[in-house]
């Protein structure tokens, strides 16, 4: 069952945990899930919206540009648990089936193809509005040495993804 929310009545919740970790899915080739720790919730162009950044090099960024959509899946209770945290932020999605390794539990979604997670119920339902890779040469100089000098780091800079919340709601029971 689906207990439909105004995402911004549970604005304080989903900025709590994104710097914990919560999840962005897609559903290109097949189903993906992958840990983010960035991210921002509001409205743009008189639409609410959830704004997402990804590197160049995951698998993830060929799944949204395949797709123009996503879900996010926010936990109401705590952080993320270890065996997801461990899978969906350390394993790519090109070689790991990440619902059968952390044991997810996908739940249809109603206004995109892209399902959410019982396990972590809050969910928003994203169609991408806009999209823009970021210019490296117009980052903060502190900001793009720490976050785009080391190693595989090394100009794997991210693009930013804007999403249209079309459906926000709670999963709930099975």
């Amino acid at each position: 069952m689906k207990e439909r929310i105004h995402a911004f009545d549970y604005a304080a919740e989903i900025t709590k945990a994104l710097p914990e970790g919560i999840l962005l899915n897609t559903n290109g080739d097949k189903f993906n899930s992958m840990v983010i720790g960035w991210g921002h919730l509001g409205v743009i162009w008189g639409m609410p919206t959830f704004t997402v950044y990804v590197r160049q090099s995951r698998y993830t960024k060929k799944q949204l540009d395949k797709t123009g959509e996503f879900t996010i899946s926010v936990p109401l209770a705590g952080k993320l648990s270890q065996e997801v945290f461990q899978v969906c932020g350390t394993q790519s999605g090109r070689d790991v089936d990440k619902e059968k390794a952390a044991c997810l539990t996908l739940a249809d979604a109603e206004q995109i193809h892209t399902p959410g997670i019982q396990e972590v119920p809050l969910t928003l339902e994203c169609k991408v509005l806009y999209r823009q890779d970021q210019v490296l040469a117009d980052i903060p100089d502190a900001v793009r040495q720490r976050y785009y000098s080391r190693g595989t780091d090394a100009g794997d800079h991210h693009t930013a993804y804007i999403g249209q919340i079309v459906s926000a709601y709670i999963i709930r029971g099975a």
